[in-house]
């Protein structure tokens, strides 16, 4: 009887469609999982949610973040972390199931999307999450010196990376706000010849002494557009950790670091304010 009750809600189950300053946000449902929704943004996917296993991440490029924020710290120790995007909130909802006591600042310019997920996703009551609506780079510069642990950045505006967050200013800030230790971890995007993705490994190493990429072999390869997500700190980063759980996800992803990742930037130029420009925009055939 109960499992006639789940089929039957997610039968009734219906997309929410609602015009929110990013454009024409979309969550639809998950026809495999009762409380499941992903969102997309003017037909772009942006992030998937689990709410009865938030614990539970979908997309490639989020479990891969979401290996770094397990490396964070030992097993169990709450986290503080800040959030550049929120998207339906899926890494912080994950980091609060996984770490509980975690303190976490999301910071989305689009206050409509907010207000959508809030009243549809609703967060966790007790998780300790604080949700502000604006500029990545204007949160980032309230947040005090040395105060996360981690910092992700997953910032999109019509799928591409704001100019504004990919130069070394900006990096600079990210690094003010950690705490000596901590992680800084960005979901890029980009394709062929990667011009994008080279020139933002040159501009961390400006900043951070220890970067690591992760992403398809195919995409590192400049075989199709798609997510590599950068891992930077002042520390020794687990890269053998992180190697193994790439590899044994659904879909298989590569790390690369130390020299391989310095060849593979290829002496690109590091990204200044003066010369920032967005990240690429995908083709179209990426979202079909």
């Amino acid at each position: 009887m109960a499992r006639n009750r789940q089929k039957d809600r997610v039968a009734q189950a219906a997309p929410v469609v609602e015009t929110v300053d990013g454009g024409l946000a979309e969550l639809i449902p998950d026809r495999e999982r009762p409380r499941g929704w992903t969102l997309l943004i003017d037909g772009a996917p942006q992030s998937h949610v689990d709410l009865d296993d938030p614990a539970r991440l979908t997309f490639e490029y989020q479990r891969r973040l979401g290996h770094i924020a397990d490396l964070a710290a030992p097993p169990n120790r709450p986290l503080q972390v800040v959030h550049l995007g929120g998207g339906a909130f899926t890494l912080a909802r994950y980091v609060a199931a996984t770490r509980p006591r975690s303190t976490q600042q999301i910071v989305e310019l689009d206050g409509s999307l907010v207000q959508l997920v809030r009243r549809e996703l609703p967060l966790d009551a007790g998780a300790r999450i604080r949700v502000r609506s604006t500029d990545a780079r204007a949160g980032l510069a309230k947040v005090q010196d040395g105060w996360a642990d981690l910092v992700i950045a997953d910032v999109f505006s019509g799928a591409r990376t704001p100019a504004h967050l990919t130069s070394t200013e900006f990096l600079s800030e990210v690094r003010r706000v950690l705490r000596p230790g901590g992680f800084y971890a960005a979901n890029l995007a980009d394709g062929p010849p990667l011009t994008h993705l080279r020139g933002q490994i040159a501009t961390a190493a400006v900043v951070f002494p220890e970067l690591a990429l992760t992403a398809d072999p195919t995409v590192l390869r400049g075989r199709r557009f798609g997510n590599a997500v950068l891992l930077a700190s002042d520390r020794e980063l687990p890269v053998a950790e992180l190697t193994r759980r790439v590899a044994t996800d659904p879909h298989p992803g590569r790390v690369e670091h130390g020299r391989a990742l310095a060849d593979f930037a290829g002496g690109a130029a590091p990204v200044t304010d003066a010369s920032a420009k967005p990240s690429p925009v995908p083709p179209p055939s990426v979202f079909r």
